[in-house]
Protein backbone atom coordinates (compact mmCIF):
# COMPACT_ATOMS: atom_id res chain seq x y z
CA UNK A 1 0.00 0.00 0.00
CA UNK A 2 1.29 2.96 -0.60
CA UNK A 3 2.27 5.79 1.90
CA UNK A 4 -0.11 8.93 1.02
CA UNK A 5 1.71 11.99 1.27
CA UNK A 6 -1.25 13.65 2.87
CA UNK A 7 -0.79 11.84 6.47
CA UNK A 8 1.52 13.87 8.26
CA UNK A 9 2.29 14.80 11.68
CA UNK A 10 -1.31 15.91 13.58
CA UNK A 11 -0.52 19.69 14.74
CA UNK A 12 1.42 21.59 11.91
CA UNK A 13 0.05 23.71 9.21
CA UNK A 14 0.66 21.32 6.53
CA UNK A 15 -1.01 18.39 8.17
CA UNK A 16 -4.52 20.49 8.58
CA UNK A 17 -4.08 21.84 5.13
CA UNK A 18 -3.53 17.97 4.11
CA UNK A 19 -6.48 16.97 6.24
CA UNK A 20 -8.87 19.46 4.93
CA UNK A 21 -7.70 17.80 1.24
CA UNK A 22 -8.11 14.34 2.36
CA UNK A 23 -11.76 15.19 4.23
CA UNK A 24 -12.72 16.87 1.41
CA UNK A 25 -14.06 14.16 -0.25
CA UNK A 26 -16.01 12.76 2.49
CA UNK A 27 -18.01 16.03 2.60
CA UNK A 28 -21.95 15.76 2.69
CA UNK A 29 -21.79 12.36 4.37
CA UNK A 30 -25.14 10.89 4.73
CA UNK A 31 -25.88 10.35 9.24
CA UNK A 32 -25.22 7.59 10.84
CA UNK A 33 -28.13 5.46 11.22
CA UNK A 34 -30.13 7.10 8.14
CA UNK A 35 -30.30 5.54 4.54
CA UNK A 36 -27.55 4.87 2.55
CA UNK A 37 -27.74 5.31 -0.79
CA UNK A 38 -28.14 2.38 -3.01
CA UNK A 39 -24.90 1.60 -4.53
CA UNK A 40 -24.61 -0.64 -7.38
CA UNK A 41 -23.01 -4.35 -7.27
CA UNK A 42 -19.03 -4.41 -7.30
CA UNK A 43 -19.28 -0.31 -7.76
CA UNK A 44 -15.49 -0.08 -5.55
CA UNK A 45 -13.88 -2.40 -8.01
CA UNK A 46 -15.70 -0.93 -11.21
CA UNK A 47 -14.38 2.55 -10.18
CA UNK A 48 -10.86 1.66 -9.03
CA UNK A 49 -10.30 -0.08 -12.73
CA UNK A 50 -11.14 3.89 -13.80
CA UNK A 51 -9.26 5.55 -10.91
CA UNK A 52 -6.49 3.09 -9.91
CA UNK A 53 -6.87 3.50 -6.16
CA UNK A 54 -9.52 2.47 -3.88
CA UNK A 55 -10.03 4.72 -0.89
CA UNK A 56 -9.44 3.81 2.98
CA UNK A 57 -10.86 5.66 5.70
CA UNK A 58 -10.08 5.85 9.21
CA UNK A 59 -8.84 7.42 12.69
CA UNK A 60 -5.53 7.81 12.67
CA UNK A 61 -5.15 8.33 16.44
CA UNK A 62 -6.18 4.74 16.87
CA UNK A 63 -3.38 2.39 18.23
CA UNK A 64 -3.17 -0.25 17.75
CA UNK A 65 -5.06 -0.28 14.58
CA UNK A 66 -3.79 2.91 13.34
CA UNK A 67 -1.41 5.63 14.53
CA UNK A 68 1.25 8.22 12.84
CA UNK A 69 5.15 7.00 12.87
CA UNK A 70 8.11 8.56 13.44
CA UNK A 71 8.40 9.56 9.88
CA UNK A 72 5.07 11.25 9.21
CA UNK A 73 3.35 7.53 7.90
CA UNK A 74 0.67 5.66 9.02
CA UNK A 75 1.18 2.10 10.79
CA UNK A 76 -0.56 -0.55 13.09
CA UNK A 77 -2.55 -3.55 12.38
CA UNK A 78 -5.20 -2.31 10.18
CA UNK A 79 -2.45 -0.50 8.06
CA UNK A 80 -0.36 -4.13 7.81
CA UNK A 81 -3.52 -5.74 6.81
CA UNK A 82 -4.49 -3.00 4.06
CA UNK A 83 -0.87 -3.82 2.97
CA UNK A 84 -2.20 -7.10 2.45
CA UNK A 85 -5.25 -6.31 0.95
CA UNK A 86 -3.44 -4.27 -1.32
CA UNK A 87 -1.37 -6.93 -2.99
CA UNK A 88 -4.76 -8.59 -3.15
CA UNK A 89 -6.57 -6.28 -4.90
CA UNK A 90 -3.26 -6.22 -7.33
CA UNK A 91 -3.60 -10.06 -8.04
CA UNK A 92 -7.84 -9.13 -9.41
CA UNK A 93 -7.05 -6.11 -11.17
CA UNK A 94 -3.65 -5.33 -11.87
CA UNK A 95 -0.58 -3.28 -10.81
CA UNK A 96 -2.38 -0.07 -11.62
CA UNK A 97 -4.50 -0.06 -8.73
CA UNK A 98 -3.82 0.92 -4.94
CA UNK A 99 -5.06 1.35 -1.75
CA UNK A 100 -4.93 5.22 -0.28
CA UNK A 101 -5.74 6.18 3.21
CA UNK A 102 -7.08 9.12 4.43
CA UNK A 103 -7.59 9.91 8.08
CA UNK A 104 -11.23 10.89 9.65
CA UNK A 105 -12.14 12.12 13.01
CA UNK A 106 -13.65 8.70 14.06
CA UNK A 107 -15.72 5.51 14.04
CA UNK A 108 -18.84 7.04 13.28
CA UNK A 109 -17.32 9.51 10.58
CA UNK A 110 -15.65 6.16 9.16
CA UNK A 111 -18.63 4.48 8.71
CA UNK A 112 -20.70 7.07 7.20
CA UNK A 113 -18.08 7.37 4.42
CA UNK A 114 -18.66 3.91 3.90
CA UNK A 115 -22.10 3.66 3.79
CA UNK A 116 -22.77 6.34 1.51
CA UNK A 117 -19.10 5.22 -1.21
CA UNK A 118 -17.21 8.04 -0.51
CA UNK A 119 -14.61 5.09 0.60
CA UNK A 120 -14.88 1.78 -0.30
CA UNK A 121 -13.02 -0.30 2.95
CA UNK A 122 -11.94 0.33 6.25
CA UNK A 123 -10.63 -1.90 8.59
CA UNK A 124 -10.79 -1.64 12.44
CA UNK A 125 -14.13 -1.23 13.08
CA UNK A 126 -16.08 -2.06 15.83
CA UNK A 127 -19.13 -4.33 14.70
CA UNK A 128 -22.88 -3.95 15.68
CA UNK A 129 -26.05 -4.59 13.83
CA UNK A 130 -26.73 -1.31 13.45
CA UNK A 131 -23.28 -0.75 11.82
CA UNK A 132 -24.46 -4.23 9.58
CA UNK A 133 -27.99 -2.77 8.17
CA UNK A 134 -25.34 0.31 6.50
CA UNK A 135 -21.92 -1.81 5.35
CA UNK A 136 -20.93 -5.47 4.78
CA UNK A 137 -18.43 -6.72 7.83
CA UNK A 138 -15.33 -8.47 6.68
CA UNK A 139 -14.25 -11.62 8.98
CA UNK A 140 -13.35 -10.57 12.13
CA UNK A 141 -9.34 -9.96 12.59
CA UNK A 142 -10.04 -9.10 16.79
CA UNK A 143 -11.79 -8.88 19.70
CA UNK A 144 -12.57 -5.58 22.00
CA UNK A 145 -15.56 -4.27 24.07
CA UNK A 146 -16.16 -1.79 25.98
CA UNK A 147 -14.67 -0.41 29.04
CA UNK A 148 -13.65 2.48 30.83
CA UNK A 149 -10.39 4.28 31.52
CA UNK A 150 -10.07 5.96 34.41
CA UNK A 151 -7.63 7.54 37.51
CA UNK A 152 -6.67 4.33 39.34
CA UNK A 153 -8.61 4.24 42.59
CA UNK A 154 -11.29 6.53 41.18
CA UNK A 155 -13.87 4.71 39.39
CA UNK A 156 -14.59 0.36 39.67
CA UNK A 157 -16.58 0.29 36.56
CA UNK A 158 -19.79 -0.45 38.32
CA UNK A 159 -23.00 1.58 36.85
CA UNK A 160 -23.31 2.83 40.59
CA UNK A 161 -19.92 4.04 40.49
CA UNK A 162 -20.78 6.40 37.59
CA UNK A 163 -23.66 8.35 38.68
CA UNK A 164 -23.38 12.00 38.26
CA UNK A 165 -19.69 11.69 36.96
CA UNK A 166 -18.64 13.59 33.80
CA UNK A 167 -17.76 10.60 31.68
CA UNK A 168 -16.11 11.30 28.16
CA UNK A 169 -17.67 9.54 24.87
CA UNK A 170 -16.87 9.72 21.95
CA UNK A 171 -19.53 11.39 18.82
CA UNK A 172 -21.44 8.57 17.35
CA UNK A 173 -19.48 5.53 19.61
CA UNK A 174 -20.94 2.55 20.76
CA UNK A 175 -20.12 4.25 24.01
CA UNK A 176 -21.91 7.37 23.54
CA UNK A 177 -24.96 5.02 22.97
CA UNK A 178 -24.35 2.58 25.92
CA UNK A 179 -23.69 5.22 28.59
CA UNK A 180 -27.23 6.64 29.16
CA UNK A 181 -28.09 2.92 29.82
CA UNK A 182 -25.54 1.90 32.14
CA UNK A 183 -26.42 4.70 33.76
CA UNK A 184 -29.06 7.16 33.14
CA UNK A 185 -27.36 9.95 35.99
CA UNK A 186 -23.57 9.85 34.21
CA UNK A 187 -23.27 13.34 32.48
CA UNK A 188 -21.81 12.84 29.41
CA UNK A 189 -18.94 14.42 27.69
CA UNK A 190 -18.56 14.31 24.01
CA UNK A 191 -15.38 14.94 22.09
CA UNK A 192 -14.72 14.12 18.69
CA UNK A 193 -11.80 11.60 18.88
CA UNK A 194 -10.68 9.06 21.76
CA UNK A 195 -7.35 10.40 21.89
CA UNK A 196 -8.72 13.97 22.56
CA UNK A 197 -11.13 12.49 25.83
CA UNK A 198 -7.74 10.31 27.11
CA UNK A 199 -6.43 14.51 26.72
CA UNK A 200 -9.59 15.33 28.65
CA UNK A 201 -9.06 12.78 31.33
CA UNK A 202 -5.43 13.19 31.76
CA UNK A 203 -5.97 17.03 32.35
CA UNK A 204 -8.73 15.86 35.18
CA UNK A 205 -11.59 17.32 32.88
CA UNK A 206 -13.75 14.31 33.09
CA UNK A 207 -13.56 10.86 35.86
CA UNK A 208 -13.35 8.53 32.80
CA UNK A 209 -13.41 7.44 29.41
CA UNK A 210 -15.86 5.19 28.06
CA UNK A 211 -14.68 3.25 24.78
CA UNK A 212 -12.45 0.76 22.53
CA UNK A 213 -11.02 -1.10 25.13
CA UNK A 214 -8.05 -2.02 22.24
CA UNK A 215 -7.48 1.72 21.71
CA UNK A 216 -7.89 2.68 24.98
CA UNK A 217 -5.21 0.55 26.01
CA UNK A 218 -2.95 1.56 22.92
CA UNK A 219 -3.45 5.16 23.72
CA UNK A 220 -2.33 4.09 27.02
CA UNK A 221 0.47 2.53 26.05
CA UNK A 222 1.26 4.73 23.75
CA UNK A 223 1.14 7.69 26.04
CA UNK A 224 3.11 5.92 28.50
CA UNK A 225 0.33 6.51 31.03
CA UNK A 226 0.76 5.62 34.99
CA UNK A 227 -1.51 5.66 37.27
CA UNK A 228 -4.39 4.89 35.13
CA UNK A 229 -6.43 1.75 34.84
CA UNK A 230 -8.97 0.25 32.69
CA UNK A 231 -12.00 -0.94 34.20
CA UNK A 232 -13.82 -3.36 35.25
CA UNK A 233 -12.64 -6.40 34.30
CA UNK A 234 -14.84 -8.02 32.07
CA UNK A 235 -16.28 -5.01 29.04
CA UNK A 236 -19.86 -3.91 29.33
CA UNK A 237 -19.84 -5.08 26.16
CA UNK A 238 -17.80 -7.33 23.77
CA UNK A 239 -17.78 -7.48 20.03
CA UNK A 240 -15.79 -8.00 17.07
CA UNK A 241 -13.78 -5.70 15.30
CA UNK A 242 -13.18 -6.37 11.26
CA UNK A 243 -13.54 -4.38 7.78
CA UNK A 244 -16.04 -3.08 6.11
CA UNK A 245 -17.11 -2.02 2.71
CA UNK A 246 -20.15 -0.79 1.13
CA UNK A 247 -23.15 -3.03 0.90
CA UNK A 248 -23.50 -4.81 -2.61
CA UNK A 249 -19.63 -5.09 -3.10
CA UNK A 250 -19.30 -9.02 -3.06
CA UNK A 251 -16.03 -9.18 -5.13
CA UNK A 252 -14.69 -6.61 -2.92
CA UNK A 253 -15.46 -7.94 0.14
CA UNK A 254 -13.88 -11.61 -1.19
CA UNK A 255 -10.64 -9.79 -1.86
CA UNK A 256 -10.93 -8.46 2.13
CA UNK A 257 -11.38 -11.38 3.42
CA UNK A 258 -9.04 -13.72 1.58
CA UNK A 259 -5.93 -11.27 2.60
CA UNK A 260 -7.55 -11.30 6.07
CA UNK A 261 -7.84 -15.11 6.28
CA UNK A 262 -4.34 -15.47 4.75
CA UNK A 263 -3.06 -13.17 7.50
CA UNK A 264 -4.35 -16.05 10.28
CA UNK A 265 -3.54 -18.60 8.69
CA UNK A 266 -0.38 -17.36 8.01
CA UNK A 267 0.28 -16.60 11.55
CA UNK A 268 -0.86 -19.89 12.60
CA UNK A 269 1.14 -21.42 10.38
CA UNK A 270 4.43 -19.38 11.75
CA UNK A 271 5.19 -17.66 8.55
CA UNK A 272 7.80 -14.60 9.97
CA UNK A 273 5.50 -12.18 7.37
CA UNK A 274 2.24 -12.63 9.32
CA UNK A 275 4.25 -13.35 12.66
CA UNK A 276 5.24 -9.32 11.81
CA UNK A 277 2.09 -8.01 11.22
CA UNK A 278 0.15 -9.33 14.42
CA UNK A 279 2.84 -9.40 17.34
CA UNK A 280 3.78 -5.90 17.55
CA UNK A 281 0.35 -4.77 18.06
CA UNK A 282 -1.91 -7.82 19.86
CA UNK A 283 0.84 -10.45 20.45
CA UNK A 284 2.32 -10.88 24.01
CA UNK A 285 5.19 -8.68 23.16
CA UNK A 286 2.91 -5.80 21.50
CA UNK A 287 0.70 -2.99 22.76
CA UNK A 288 -1.99 -5.10 23.96
CA UNK A 289 -0.15 -8.05 25.52
CA UNK A 290 -2.26 -10.47 24.49
CA UNK A 291 -1.43 -14.30 24.90
CA UNK A 292 -0.16 -16.17 22.48
CA UNK A 293 -2.44 -19.15 23.00
CA UNK A 294 -5.43 -16.71 22.92
CA UNK A 295 -4.35 -14.82 19.50
CA UNK A 296 -4.26 -18.31 17.95
CA UNK A 297 -7.31 -19.88 19.79
CA UNK A 298 -9.31 -16.57 18.27
CA UNK A 299 -7.64 -17.01 14.46
CA UNK A 300 -8.31 -20.90 14.03
CA UNK A 301 -12.07 -19.95 15.50
CA UNK A 302 -12.24 -17.52 12.58
CA UNK A 303 -10.79 -19.59 10.06
CA UNK A 304 -13.27 -22.63 11.18
CA UNK A 305 -16.23 -20.60 10.81
CA UNK A 306 -15.61 -21.05 7.05
CA UNK A 307 -16.66 -24.87 5.72
CA UNK A 308 -13.83 -26.78 4.61
CA UNK A 309 -10.97 -24.36 5.76
CA UNK A 310 -8.24 -26.58 6.31
CA UNK A 311 -5.54 -25.48 8.70
CA UNK A 312 -2.23 -26.66 8.13
CA UNK A 313 0.36 -27.79 11.11
CA UNK A 314 2.69 -25.23 12.23
CA UNK A 315 6.12 -24.91 11.67
CA UNK A 316 8.61 -25.27 14.32
CA UNK A 317 8.84 -21.40 14.25
CA UNK A 318 5.28 -20.51 14.97
CA UNK A 319 4.53 -18.88 18.15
Amino acid sequence: MDSPAALVPAGSTRARRSRALALGALACLWPLGSVAPAIAADAVLEQAAKSGEVLMVGPADTPPMVKIGPKGEPEGYAIDLARRIDRQLKAELGNTVRIRFAPVDNIGVTVEAVASGKAGLACGVPFSWEREKLVDFSLPIGLSGLRLLTRSGTLDGSPASLAAQPIAVVQGSLGAGLLGSLQPSAKAVSFPTLALAVTALEQKQVTGVLGDANVLAGLRHQRRLSGVALVPEQPYVSYGVGCIVPENNSRLLNVVNLAIAGLLQGYLEGRPEAVASVAPWIGPTGVLVVPNDRVRAFFESVLLTREGFHLAAPSPAAP
